[in-house]
């Protein structure tokens, strides 16, 4: 990086704030308790905070997309002040997205409609696209690596057996790893459980921090259970969890998860202040019903980490 003066700032080059791992296809072993983790800024890196972008997707109740807003539908406020948007558009591009699939135990019941439904969603891919596939039980491992052959994870998910606990933050942690090696700027992890995490090293406090150190999404659909921890994840993120009931609802849930992660705006604006401090800086977005309509529900990432002096 030359050291210019100032830099115009995207989210979406953030890099993260904590290596895991250093092999293609590697491994989380659990550790008998957990051991803090500190996430620090990258040392040596100075931006001005010019621009900041805000992915933005925008439903109604039903979870259908909203694509015909306008800027001035939007309210955008960091720190609690409300800032002008200057820059507004509707995004179309290829993404690049992690499967996270859950193998353990409890999914035996259940393996083969998780499969169905990672099949499922691989079937909206369009033009650019690239996956990966992460797959966690007692432990996480990367069993594909990006790639746009989407049989290639097919292949991959058909060898998946169920067994062992549920390390989902490792997981989740090991995708956001597999990250650095995307082509795309968009991306998303999108996750298939059934259950809480009970076998990880790494605390949901922890993987909330990683992710807000990089420029992923957690998109989740959660099988039965509903942890609010994995909501939480997903919503600090800019995503969404939803929460399966029954298996039959399974496929619809795909198909709204798709849905939402190809509708997204993106919101730009100029902080009041640019400075390197070094500090998180929570940004909130209120978005206008259309006319018709009470209310909308809507998903963006709720701040980012300014880089310190």
């Amino acid at each position: 990086m030359t050291k210019s003066r100032t830099f115009v700032f995207f989210l979406h080059s953030f890099a993260l704030g904590a290596v895991l791992f250093a092999q293609e296809r590697v491994s989380i072993t659990p550790r008998s308790r957990p051991a803090p983790v500190i996430v620090r800024p990258l040392a040596n890196l100075r931006l001005d905070v010019e621009m900041v972008q805000i992915p933005v997707s925008v439903t109604d109740v039903l979870g259908h997309p909203l694509i015909q807003l306008t800027k001035g539908d939007f309210r955008l406020f960091e720190d609690d002040v409300e800032l002008p948007i200057k820059a507004f558009s509707v995004v179309d591009a290829p993404i690049s997205a992690v499967l996270v699939f859950d193998s353990s135990r409890s999914m035996k019941p259940r393996i083969a409609e998780a499969r169905a439904a990672v099949e499922q969603f691989l079937k909206t891919s369009m033009p650019g696209d690239e996956f990966a596939l992460v797959r966690f039980s007692d432990k996480a491992e990367v069993t594909a690596p990006f790639t746009q052959d989407v049989g290639e994870i097919s292949r991959q998910l058909s060898f998946v057996e169920p067994h062992g606990w549920t390390a989902l933050y490792d997981a989740a942690c090991l995708a956001a790893h597999q990250m650095k090696k995307a082509s795309n700027n968009r991306r998303v992890l999108v996750i298939f459980s059934d259950g809480a995490d009970n076998n990880s090293r790494y605390s949901e406090s922890e993987l909330i921090a990683i992710l807000r150190e990089s420029d992923v999404r957690v998109y989740a659909a959660s099988i039965f259970e509903k942890p609010r921890s994995l909501e939480h994840i997903a919503e600090d993120s800019g995503g969404r969890a939803l929460w399966v009931k029954k298996l039959d609802d399974l496929p619809a849930a795909v198909e709204t998860l798709s849905r939402q992660i190809r509708s997204e705006y993106m919101l730009g604006y100029t902080p009041a202040s640019a400075q390197n401090d070094g500090k998180y800086h929570r940004v909130r977005v209120e978005v206008q019903p259309p006319s018709g309509m009470s209310r909308v529900v809507a998903s963006w990432k709720h701040g980012y980490t300014a880089p310190g002096e």
